[in-house]
């Protein structure tokens, strides 16, 4: 079963009345404050908004990332303020091709939850010819309990190891893996070994994803087949989610590193490779 359902799928879902919540995961790293004035410019009706930065993240010191995981209490009692109710599927969605929903996808999914993402996110909602609603969704609360989170999350000590036995994706833009600049951390480079992927370079310029040949072959560029053992990092463990919703869909399980650069490079001592080569 795939990972995503389509803009036409999800309203069939929504118009016979199955038990699916909507949420709408729309998240800007320069303004986070951003995602939930887009919603309300216009969402797919009954959708909840999910704030990335204190839902699906925690906040802690710089040396742990801009992105804590949470704690499993508090996804629970975010899904529970979406309305999630036992059984539910959850469909997430955003406005840039998946990447923030898949942070959603990553910890739901670990939590029992099933869950999909909208491929194509709101655009492609849009472009189907549905209708968007501007109100601040406000659900009964749900009754969903979940199961313990973390399971596929590298601490940082594993992350540095990782390349020994396996890929370690960068999914960041190359010009970040080379450390020809840095935006939001305070060193430039990648992890050494890691090799750089970025996404979302699997996704059409609609922000639908590609066929399944054309995403293998892309990640079999960086050593990455069926049966390799393979985590995937980024700045802030958002982007990294993304990479293994991709890699699930196509059949190949990976762990994600939710520290990523922004915990690496706050962290004293952490060896520092730049340039385009893994080193």
């Amino acid at each position: 079963m795939s990972d995503f359902v389509s803009a036409v799928e999800l309203n069939d879902l929504l118009t016979r009345g199955a038990p699916v919540r909507v949420i709408d995961v729309r998240w800007r790293l320069d303004r986070p404050e951003a995602g939930h004035d887009d919603y309300l410019t216009g969402h797919i009706p009954g959708a909840v908004f999910a704030a990335l930065d204190t839902e699906l993240s925690t906040h802690g010191e710089p040396s742990e990332g801009r992105h804590p995981l949470p704690s499993t209490a508090t996804l629970q009692d975010a899904a529970r303020r979406w309305g999630v109710r036992a059984g539910d599927t959850v469909v997430a969605y955003d406005d840039f091709r998946g990447i923030s929903a898949a942070r959603a996808w990553w910890l739901l999914r670990q939590g029992g939850v099933d869950v999909r993402v909208l491929d194509g996110g709101i655009q492609g909602w849009k472009a189907a010819g549905f209708d968007v609603a501007t109100d601040d969704v406000s659900p009964e609360p749900g009754d969903v309990v979940l199961d313990p989170i973390g399971g596929d999350a590298l601490s940082i000590d594993e992350a540095a190891a990782f390349p020994a036995s396996g890929v370690l994706i960068d999914a960041r833009a190359a010009d970040r893996y080379r450390g020809d600049s840095e935006p939001f951390d305070p060193v430039g480079g990648h992890i050494p070994g890691a090799r750089n992927l970025p996404e979302p370079v699997h996704f059409d310029a609609e922000g639908r994803i590609l066929d399944r040949e054309t995403i293998l072959a892309s990640f079999a560029e960086v050593g990455v087949t069926p049966g390799t053992a393979v985590a995937a990092y980024c700045g802030s463990g958002v982007t990294a989610a993304h990479t293994a919703l991709v890699l699930h869909e196509v059949g190949i399980e990976a762990k994600v590193f939710p520290g990523s650069w922004s915990q690496w490079s706050n962290t004293p001592g952490r060896p520092v490779a730049t340039g385009d080569q893994p080193g």
